[in-house]
C-alpha cells in the first residue's frame, strides 16, 4: 500500500515550557451551534485536493473532515468511531459484513438528499477512481457494496477487518453527492458538495473560504459562523507575521521552535497563546534491508545503540516531540517499549559489540539521506545530529545528504537510499495504521523488509480482533520482531500545537490522536 501523502510534514510547532499554555482557553459546553464570528486560520500546508477520492495529505484531510460526512466520526479527545451520518452501525460475519443505517434527514449542501446511494457511489467511486494521491488504499478490504433501500449500506468485505469502522471513519470515508461527481475521474472545478458542518464557499491557492452549512445534521455543534483557512504554502514566516500582525487567529502547522519564540519575544505580539494537544505523529529512521552497509544488521544494532532520542528532543525539537522507543505510539493501544527493552540508553560498547558480531572491522561509512521540504524544517538538523552522535562513537564515518522531496521519493523506490528519514501521520488512531502499512510487498517505508509471521499471521489475526483493547499481547509481539530485526528505528512521537491570538477558544478539543482539526470547535470572542 503506498500513501507518501500521509507522510509527516514535522510538528507544528515548538512550545517553551516556561511561556506554554497547555489547554488555554477551554470553553465548556457545547455552544449555540451557530454563534460567534468567522475565524481566521492559517496554515503552511497546501491543499491537494478538495475531491476526497484524490486527496491524502493533511491540508486536503482537513477540508474533508469539515466540508463531507462520513458515516461514522472520531468524537474530541476519542479514538472510537461513533456514528455521524449513520444512525448506527454493526458488524455481523464475523467482522466480515457492516451495515450501516443513516441517519433521518440528511442533506448535502446544494440541499440534495443523502441516501444509501450516495454512500455506495462514494466508496465504488474511489476504489474505481484510485489515484495514486487519494485514499482508495485505505479502503481495499472492501469487496462489494450493497444499498437494499434509501438508509441502509451493507459493506462485504474481503477478510474479517476489525479497524473498518475506523478506516471510514477517517477522510477516506467522506460522502459525496452523486448528482454532482463523475463516476470515473476527478472533479477539478475546485468546487465541493458534502454534507458536513461546512460549506465551501471558495477556493483557490492562497485562500479556502467555509461557511455554515445550515442543512447539517450531525454530531459537530458549530462555535463559529465560518472559518476563512490562509495557505501560506510552506512559507513559515509570512505565517508567523500573520498570526502577530492580527491577519489571522490561529496558526496550525508549519510554525517551528524559533518562530514561537520570536513570536513571544517581538514586542508587537503580546496576547499570543500556544494550546498543545496530544498527537500520534511520528518520525522514524528507515534502513533499506538490501543495502550492502545498512542491510547489515550488526550496522543496524550498532546505530540503535548509540541514537541518544533524548538530545534529538530537546535539542532539536525543543521539547516539543518525545523519545519513541516503538512503532506503535503512546496513547494508542498496542503501545509498548520494544526498542528502548532491546537497546536501552546509548551505549558505545554494546555499539562496537555488535559491529564485531557481524564481521564489520574499521568506521561504517554511512550516508543519511533527509529531505527538509516534507519532514519540516528541523529534519536536516535531526539528521546532521544522529550523524554526530554515530561519529562520536568512532566507530562510524557518517554524513549527511539532503534533497528535494521528489527526487527523494524516486531513489527510495529505486533502491538507492540505505538509510533515510520517514514520518507517518495516522490515518486512524489504531495499532493497525502503525504497523499494516509498514510491512509486506509495497509497504510505504521502501525499505524491502518482509517478515512472514508479521505478515502473514499476526497482523491478519490482529485485524480480525474486534475488541480492539485486547490486541495488546500480538502488537507487543510485533513490535519485538521489528526491534530485533530493525527495518527501522523509531525516533520521536510529535505533539500537536495551534498558535492563537487572545480570545480564540476550543482549540484543545482540535488537537488530539484523531488529527482531526475540528473547526467547529473554534470560538472568536
Amino acid at each position: 500500500m503506498k500513501a507518501h501523502n500521509k507522510w509527516l510534514t514535522a510538528p507544528l510547532a515548538a512550545g517553551l515550557a516556561a511561556t506554554l499554555l497547555s489547554g488555554c482557553g477551554t470553553e465548556q459546553g457545547e455552544g449555540s451551534g451557530n454563534a460567534g464570528p468567522t475565524v481566521r486560520v492559517g496554515m503552511s500546508d497546501e491543499i491537494v485536493a478538495t475531491d476526497p477520492a484524490g486527496g491524502y495529505d493533511p491540508g486536503s484531510w482537513l477540508l474533508f473532515n469539515n466540508v463531507f460526512q462520513s458515516l461514522l466520526a472520531f468524537p474530541k479527545g476519542g479514538s472510537e468511531p461513533e456514528p455521524d451520518a449513520a444512525d448506527k452501525c454493526a458488524f455481523s460475519g464475523g467482522s466480515k459484513v457492516y451495515t450501516c443505517t443513516l441517519r433521518e434527514g440528511l442533506k448535502f449542501s446544494n440541499g440534495n438528499p443523502l441516501t444509501s446511494e450516495d454512500v455506495k457511489f462514494s466508496f465504488e467511486r474511489a476504489l474505481k477512481i484510485a489515484d495514486p494521491n487519494g485514499p482508495a488504499p485505505l479502503l481495499s478490504s472492501i469487496d462489494s457494496i450493497e444499498a437494499p433501500d434509501a438508509k441502509t449500506v451493507v459493506f462485504r468485505l474481503k477478510v474479517a477487518d476489525a479497524t473498518f469502522p475506523s478506516k471510514i471513519a477517517s477522510g477516506a470515508g467522506s460522502i459525496v453527492d452523486h448528482r454532482e461527481y463523475a463516476a470515473d475521474a476527478l472533479r477539478t472545478d475546485g468546487k465541493a458538495a458534502g454534507s458536513g458542518p461546512y460549506k465551501l464557499d471558495s477556493f483557490s491557492d492562497t485562500e479556502a473560504v467555509f461557511t455554515a452549512n445550515n442543512s447539517y445534521q450531525g454530531n459537530a455543534k458549530r462555535k463559529n459562523g465560518g472559518v476563512t483557512l490562509k495557505l501560506y504554502r510552506g512559507d513559515r514566516e509570512a505565517l508567523g507575521k500573520a498570526l502577530s500582525a492580527g491577519d489571522i487567529d490561529v496558526a496550525y502547522r508549519g510554525l517551528a521552535a524559533d518562530d514561537i519564540a520570536a513570536l513571544e519575544n517581538r514586542t508587537d505580539a503580546k496576547g499570543i497563546q500556544v494550546v498543545q494537544g496530544s498527537s500520534a505523529e511520528v518520525q522514524h529512521l528507515v534502513f533499506n534491508v538490501k543495502d550492502p552497509v545498512a542491510g547489515k544488521l550488526g550496522v543496524r544494532k550498532a546505530i540503535a545503540h548509540l541514537v541518544d532520542r533524548e538530545a534529538l528532543v530537546e535539542n532539536v525539537y525543543k521539547s516539543t516531540a518525545t523519545p519513541l522507543y516503538s512503532i506503535v505510539p503512546a496513547g494508542i493501544a498496542g503501545h509498548a517499549t520494544s526498542f528502548f527493552d532491546t537497546y536501552g540508553d546509548p551505549d558505545t560498547a554494546k555499539a562496537k559489540e555488535a559491529l564485531r558480531k557481524d564481521g564489520v572491522s574499521g568506521k561504517v561509512k554511512l550516508t543519511l539521506w533527509s529531505t527538509p521540504n516534507r519532514f519540516g524544517p528541523s529534519t536536516d538538523q535531526m539528521m546532521e545530529a544522529i550523524a554526530g552522535q554515530l561519529n562520536a562513537s568512532g566507530l562510524f564515518e557518517a554524513k549527511v545528504q539532503s534533497v528535494p522531496y521528489e527526487q527523494y521519493e524516486k531513489d527510495i523506490d529505486a533502491g538507492k537510499y540505505g538509510v533515510y528519514v520517514r514520518g507517518w501521520v495516522p490515518d486512524y488512531p489504531d495499532a493497525d495504521n502503525f504497523t499494516s502499512p509498514f510491512f509486506g510487498d509495497d509497504n510505504v517505508l521502501g525499505n524491502r523488509y518482509k517478515n512472514a509471521l508479521i505478515t502473514g499471521e499476526l497482523l491478519p489475526a490482529v485485524a480480525a480482533s474486534p475488541d480492539r483493547s485486547q490486541t495488546g499481547s500480538t502488537y507487543n509481539k510485533v513490535q519485538d520482531l521489528v526491534a530485533e530485526e530493525l527495518p527501522l528505528l523509531p525516533l520521536w512521537q510529535g505533539k500537536q500545537y495551534a498558535v492563537a491570538r487572545e480570545g480564540v477558544t476550543g482549540l484543545e478539543w482540535t488537537l488530539d490522536a484523531s488529527t482531526v482539526f475540528r473547526f467547529w470547535e473554534i470560538k472568536k470572542g
